[in-house]
């Protein structure tokens, strides 16, 4: 029985993740049987910028900040990121070294997601594939209409 609360507990924290809006239950059990938890202290680092990505991680509770290091000025802060939110997909598509940080920014638990799980659920369950794959394009789209206004704003103020 305690297994079965769970995974529906699971399954309820999966409900809440931007990336995985308006899955049905079915897809969001299937999901939760690839997902594992993990939990983090203020200030660990759970990626480098330049390592291979071979995970997706989604913020349960807690804030994860993604920066890069900027020569000459130190940590800069990309996004802070909370529940609800996704971070580390960009790797698993274009299968492309990190491209920021990430680290702990509020205590949190995560849910972690493999590459190859993932990868091999996706061939799998075809269905499953479009609406979590359609997701992904409509929060990657967000996120670079989002640049295209910072670098926009940067160029008319003159700060670019």
């Amino acid at each position: 029985m305690a297994d079965a609360e769970e995974a529906q507990t699971v399954v309820d924290a999966l409900a809440r993740i931007h990336l995985f809006e308006g899955i049905r239950p079915e897809g969001l059990r299937r999901i939760a049987e690839i997902a594992s938890e993990e939990s983090h202290r203020l200030g660990e680092v759970i990626f480098k910028e330049g390592e291979t990505g071979s995970a997706l991680y989604l913020i349960l509770e807690g804030k994860v900040r993604i920066s890069r290091e900027v020569s000459g000025m130190g940590e800069e802060a990309l996004a802070v990121l909370g529940e609800g939110d996704a971070f580390g997909e960009m790797s698993l598509i274009d299968e492309f070294p990190r491209s920021a940080d990430a680290r702990v920014h509020e205590r949190c638990r995560l849910l972690v997601i493999s590459k190859e799980a993932l990868e091999d659920l996706l061939f799998l369950h075809k269905d499953l594939a479009y609406e979590i794959l359609w997701n992904f394009v409509k929060i990657l789209s967000a996120r670079l209409r989002e640049t295209n206004d910072k670098m926009t704003f940067l160029s008319v103020t003159g700060k670019f």
